[in-house]
């Protein structure tokens, strides 16, 4: 070992700034929530002087490693993911990873996702005695029905559970995700939830012209979606909302932003929606900003960061009672809620803000009331927290066990 690595190391922890090895499938340009939270996360660790290692996919030839202060990309080999346009899913790297991490040893290993790449981290941080954290972002297991590929949600669920164990914690967005790992033998689960930047996604965004290229009047109503155009996202739902809509309402118009595997299906299916494809800050911003209504009808959220977003922007909007609205939505007061699975009384919420323009007005304004108080810096400092808290834990242990072996050896 150095001699300024002992040095480091006999630092109190508290005064440390660490050495994190986070490994992820997906990261920024990549447009989904997972990316954009790891993003925020690894920007907020560098600014707060920590060392950022960040090991990803190589997502095409022309993807090279960005140099930036108190960050270094590795990355590494990857292979495209089924129906996930853009993606890739890392490959094995157990060896590799052993070989950076003897020579440059992190303090802990942050694995963000579940694939090859992530198994392989966390074998490689447990054979060199690293302390690991995970994070839950995805439900893999509910989305195997949406794929044809229903008899494998036992076996994901089981993998999931198996990779997540090992680690010393596994952050979950939500209380509601906790929950349902805990029943399902999840252990050291912490809820890390969400943040919303609500100077950029703020109701003065509000643009006329943009509503006036999507067919709609000052006094029309725009209908919004948010998200990834994929089977997981229950859009038959959105649908079926917007045509209940429509009856009262012949000029309501249903504007879908984001791309996926389900979006030229759905062009060719519903013509009469207006799809706006994938969009990223002040022009995401202006889109929410633009619309009257928000739709969110996914059942297979672990939390679901587009809601705080709409909120944020001062939108009225309907949810399915979990994830982030079961965390941040009162029902009448700042949103409307369904029960988990009840089709028909989501479409009655959304028939009910669509005819009321002052329910929808009296929400909207206490849903970016309640945005402004979800600020990222308090979830910036818990994360800090939890990995300063994983390095002490593990050096107390590993000094207890070595003080115990030199007791008996004496």
């Amino acid at each position: 070992m150095l001699a300024s690595d002992l040095a480091f190391q006999q630092l109190p922890v508290e005064r440390r700034r660490l050495r994190i090895a986070v490994v992820t499938e997906t990261y920024p340009p990549e447009i989904n929530g997972v990316a954009m939270t790891l993003g925020r996360f690894v920007r907020a660790l560098q600014a707060r002087e920590h060392q950022v290692q960040l090991i990803r996919p190589r997502q095409s030839p022309a993807d090279v490693p960005v140099e930036e202060s108190n960050l270094e990309q590795v990355l590494q080999p990857g292979v495209p993911i089924p129906r996930y346009s853009g993606l890739k899913m890392g490959l094995p790297a157990k060896s590799t990873l052993r070989r950076i991490w003897s020579v440059k040893r992190p303090d802990v290993v942050h694995v963000v996702t579940e694939g090859p790449l992530g198994w392989s981290a966390v074998a490689a941080a447990r054979t060199l005695r690293i302390p690991v954290a995970t994070d839950f972002h995805t439900n893999f297991h509910s989305y195997s029905r949406h794929y044809g590929l229903g008899w494998l949600k036992r076996p994901i669920a089981a993998y999931l559970r198996r990779f997540h164990n090992q680690a010393q914690v596994t952050m979950v967005p939500s209380l509601t995700i906790r929950r349902d790992l805990e029943q399902a033998g999840f252990r050291n689960l912490e809820v890390v939830a969400r943040g919303v930047d609500t100077q950029l996604f703020d109701p003065a965004r509000r643009s006329q012209a943009l509503r006036a290229s999507w067919g709609v009047g000052e006094k029309g109503l725009a209908v919004l979606y948010v998200g990834r155009v994929a089977p997981e996202k229950n859009l038959d739902l959105l649908v079926q909302a917007h045509r209940t809509i429509a009856k009262v309402r012949p000029d309501a118009r249903l504007v879908v932003v984001g791309e996926g595997p389900a979006l030229t299906a759905l062009k060719a299916a519903q013509p009469d929606i207006i799809f706006c494809g994938a969009r990223r800050g002040e022009d995401l911003a202006t889109h929410y900003a633009s619309a009257d209504l928000f739709l969110f009808p996914s059942l297979t959220e672990t939390f679901g960061n587009v809601l705080l977003e709409a909120m944020a922007s001062g939108l009225a909007s309907v949810a399915f009672d979990y994830a982030a609205a079961a965390e941040h939505v009162r029902h009448g007061h700042n949103g409307l809620k369904a029960p988990y699975g009840d089709n028909g009384e989501f479409i009655a919420q959304a028939l009910r803000l669509s005819q009321d323009e002052t329910l929808r007005r009296s929400i909207g304004a206490h849903a970016r009331l309640t945005a402004l108080d979800l600020s990222w810096e308090r979830i910036f400092v818990q994360l800090e927290g939890i990995f300063l808290d994983i390095v002490r834990s593990h050096e107390a242990y590993h000094e207890k066990a070595l003080f115990g072996a030199e007791l008996g050896n004496t």
